[in-house]
């Protein structure tokens, strides 16, 4: 390949970088074909370029539309190197191998995104000739190096600049992302059309449906697991395509060893717990489900009032703060089996205590201004529109369900007191504390808090009654006292008995959603009870 490997079409949306690049390729003895503005940028920077349409001998026609589909360009591109008929036959049409393409594409998905893109302009956004290039390339990868993500164009030029080629592994490995990279791409448009809602003027932005009747979803492996839930069980870990600013998978690990399939669940769980709060907070996780959840003036109280909750249960559990952790934190910790810790940042000495603990695994996740601002209250509309890099997905047989995330997010004056109590505001502050907890426990929820502190968790049960009395019995156990405490239950009381246990392990008030056939009897309940009771009008059941 080394002797063959001597032009290089280069034609791009994406220009980062493909000055220096064309210009290593040339100075390594390449001539360079272009198109349109990637022909009119080499050539203002000096770089040596030759359009495709002189190379052709055929222009550009149809506004752009029509300027590589040519024989020359995918005959140089798909001619197998090592077939003699095939270079022959390329010899007898005029046609010159093309041995690296450059190649990256109208920028689809980010134009479609835009609310206020008009039909008319996705659709031209919509490239042909550059995929047709890519796949012609990608398949005949053993004559053509092609190149789809400027990240790329440094190895590719040092290796030509080294040997004189691009090497097999390199040139297969680059053919792979290139057909992920198309396989994206078309998905993108596919998504796009069949979201539309009726038939979308050209001229406008068209209606959306809230969801597509196709999607694609594409994710890279992160890492191969040791193993899944269980140690019978294969798994690996997976990264959406798409950066979300403050997400879990964003993680940078700082210490310890290999994350394992539940440490990711349970981890993901405790970071979008503990980013739901505003001042300083900790969440502590186990087995999917808060055990304990704090807040205070600084990161070592708040995970103090979080520990107290259950400490049996915190037991090599993952603890995640929504602060950097300083060496306050890092000591309080270190008198307990830890799993994994979270944070946005640590300081020098907290890193330095967490080193002599090796089995604790570090994490360290950046809360951007997005997150930051989610932490701080604000929330996207509920029912937002279809967005891959944000959905919920439960796999089901043969199936998957799809849905918004429940990131719907309440304020004192959300609230619609039932009752002839009023909750007092330190009241109704722990109730909407509470609730953002219960929006993350495991259905059936109840949560007792009391003073930005979680004070027992009940989860997961068949009977919401069950819920109750477990969360009193975690409390009791903890030597904690419910008396005086608020308590939170995820979804309305079918029946008053689940209130009533609330207040006999002694809540003084309740938020819940409501919307039952007996919320009359239930609110009669509470009067009679003589307790404050207010409701949401929102449900966060999570299974």
């Amino acid at each position: 390949m080394a002797s063959a490997t001597r032009r290089a079409l280069i034609s791009v949306s994406d220009k980062t970088d493909v000055v220096p690049f064309a210009r290593r390729l040339a100075a390594a003895g390449f001539e360079i074909l272009s198109t349109g503005g990637t022909a009119s940028a080499l050539s203002t920077a000096g770089v040596a370029v030759t359009e495709v349409s002189d190379y052709t001998g055929f222009p550009e026609m149809l506004d752009g539309r029509v300027k590589t589909l040519h024989p020359k360009v995918h005959g140089g591109l798909l001619a197998r190197r090592d077939s003699a008929a095939h270079q022959e036959a390329a010899r007898a049409a005029g046609i010159a191998m093309i041995d690296v393409l450059a190649v990256n594409l109208y920028p689809f998905t980010q134009t479609g995104a835009r609310p206020d893109c008009r039909f008319d302009e996705a659709i031209e956004n919509i490239d042909i000739g550059g995929p047709a290039m890519l796949r012609a390339a990608a398949k005949n990868h053993d004559g053509v190096a092609v190149v789809v993500d400027p990240s790329d164009y440094e190895a590719v030029a040092a290796q030509i600049e080294a040997t004189g080629a691009v090497d097999a592994t390199t040139r297969r490995t680059l053919a792979a992302k290139v057909f992920a990279h198309t396989a994206r791409y078309d998905g993108a448009i596919s998504d796009y059309l069949s979201g539309l809602a009726g038939d979308p003027p050209a001229d406008a932005a068209p209606a959306r449906e809230p969801f597509p009747r196709r999607i694609t979803l594409q994710y890279e492996r992160v890492q191969a697991l040791r193993y899944g839930e269980n140690p019978h069980q294969a798994a690996a870990f997976y990264r959406g395509l798409e950066a979300v600013p403050g997400a879990f998978a964003s993680y940078r690990q700082l210490q310890g060893k290999e994350l394992s399939y539940n440490n990711i669940a349970d981890a993901d769980a405790a970071w979008e717990c503990v980013k739901r709060f505003a001042e300083p907070a900790c969440v502590i996780v186990k087995h999917a489900n808060p055990c304990g959840v704090g807040r205070a003036d600084e990161p070592v109280a708040a995970y103090r009032r979080a520990f107290a909750t259950d400490p049996t249960s915190a037991f090599g559990g993952i603890i995640a703060f929504n602060r950097p952790v300083d060496e306050k934190s890092a000591v309080a910790l270190g008198g307990q089996f830890v799993a994994v810790v979270i944070a946005p940042d640590y300081e020098r000495a907290a890193l330095e205590r967490f080193a002599a603990k090796a089995n604790i695994r570090v994490l360290r996740i950046e809360l951007p201004a997005a997150a930051a601002a989610a932490a701080a209250g604000a929330a996207g509309p509920a029912g937002a529109r279809y967005d891959p890099a944000r959905n919920d997905l439960k796999r089901v047989g043969g199936g998957l369900l799809v849905q918004t995330p429940d990131d719907v997010r309440l304020a004192a004056t959300d609230l619609k007191v039932v009752t002839r109590r009023q909750p007092d505001p330190q009241q109704v502050a722990d109730l909407l504390f509470a609730w953002d907890v219960a929006t993350f426990v495991k259905s059936n929820a109840i949560v007792f808090c009391r003073d930005g502190q979680t004070l027992g968790v009940g989860a997961g049960q068949m009977s919401r009654v069950d819920s109750s009395r477990i969360a009193a019995l975690k409390a009791a156990a903890a030597g904690l006292d419910l008396a005086g405490s608020v308590a939170a239950s995820d979804a309305f009381f079918p029946f008053r008995d689940g209130l009533d246990s609330l207040v006999d392990a002694g809540a003084v008030a309740v938020i819940q959603p409501g919307g039952s056939m007996r919320d009359d009897e239930v609110i009669a309940a509470a009067d009679e009870r003589e307790i404050a009771m207010v409701f949401t009008g929102v449900r966060h059941f999570r299974h």
